[in-house]
């Protein structure tokens, strides 16, 4: 998967064979969308990443950091894929406590979707009258 003799990539390439994205396509809607920030700075899918870049990444899994170990222009499995990265102690952080928080139930406005209904309605009428 890694490849010695490669010293940089396009990054949506790279994204993809990181399996960070599902298919090449997404992974460059992704970069042109600017969820994706190479060492802080918005970039356009044909910048070269090379090892040590600090990659930001934004899904709808959250938000990873990740720092480039090694290049691969190749998809493979995913126990090969998490040798082209380390995630930062910090983005583990934040997910781990996101995770914990949704195991929770705490999700900000998880139940607040448009308007009341009929019975909310009622509860709120009742509420009020007290």
């Amino acid at each position: 998967m890694a490849s010695p003799n490669l010293t940089q990539t396009r990054i949506d390439k790279w994204l993809w064979a990181a399996r960070m994205f599902k298919t090449r396509t997404l992974a460059t809607t992704a970069v042109d969308g600017g969820t994706v920030h190479l060492n802080g700075v918005r970039v356009k899918p044909a910048r070269e990443v090379k090892a040590g870049d600090r990659i930001r990444v934004s899904t709808e899994t959250g938000e990873r950091e990740l720092i480039v170990v090694a290049i691969g222009e190749r998809r493979g499995s995913a126990p090969e894929a998490q040798k082209l990265y380390e995630e930062t102690a910090e983005s583990i952080a934040r997910r781990e406590a996101a995770r914990e928080a949704r195991q929770l139930g705490v999700e900000p406005a998880g139940e607040r979707h448009g308007r009341p209904t009929k019975r909310d309605r009622r509860t709120i009428e009742r509420w009020r009258d007290q």
